[in-house]
């Protein structure tokens, strides 16, 4: 697996200082707040779990499965939502987190839906952003790192699936999702 990474991106320990960091924050901006965080799955688990180890406060967790990938490298447009929040979030402060926010389809889409359960405040959360790719201007209010228009993997980020559990982020080689794409 690691033979299919062209470069190492961001390292773990560059990764894990700065999950602390937003951890310090997050606790600085909701102390005195009813937070819950709404994680996106499956990618933002890695990410998620370290960040809200680092939150100093009470909060509570709830997750959601949406997506506009597929198996592809570029979002399709369409969000599709497969597992929804359980958690009542009425008058509550909520920070949507996700791996990477590239198009911001499925950020925007998901704030949209997550809205019409009336929150006291929503914002979000990601640990890459690939500015370059956005289609609709959203910036995540909180962010790990800004990162180039490269298809990266690890740390939650994948390729179809694989590639998640990288220590890492790395730049996948476009060798490997063409030759993935032509077997399709």
């Amino acid at each position: 697996m690691h033979e299919d990474i062209k470069k190492v991106l961001l390292t773990k320990e560059e990764i894990d200082e700065r999950v602390k960091e937003l951890g310090r924050q997050i606790t600085e901006d909701y102390k005195d707040k009813d937070l819950v965080v709404i994680v996106l799955l499956k990618g933002a688990a890695w990410f998620a779990t370290d960040l809200t180890r680092s939150i100093d406060l009470p909060m509570r967790v709830d997750f959601m499965v949406a997506s506009s990938y597929g198996n592809g490298t570029a979002t399709s447009g369409n969000v599709t939502v497969r597992l929804d929040i359980m958690e009542d979030i009425r008058g509550k402060d909520v920070i949507v987190v996700d791996d990477i926010i590239d198009s911001g389809v499925t950020f925007a889409a998901i704030c949209n839906m997550l809205r019409n359960h009336k929150p006291a405040s929503l914002k979000t959360c990601a640990l890459c952003d690939k500015a370059d790719r956005r289609v609709n201007g959203l910036d995540a209010d909180y962010v790990g790192f800004k990162i180039p228009d490269e298809f990266v993997v690890g740390f939650g980020l994948d390729y179809a699936g694989s590639y998640r559990n990288l220590p890492y982020i790395g730049v996948l080689k476009p060798a490997v999702y063409a030759r993935t794409a032509s077997h399709g």
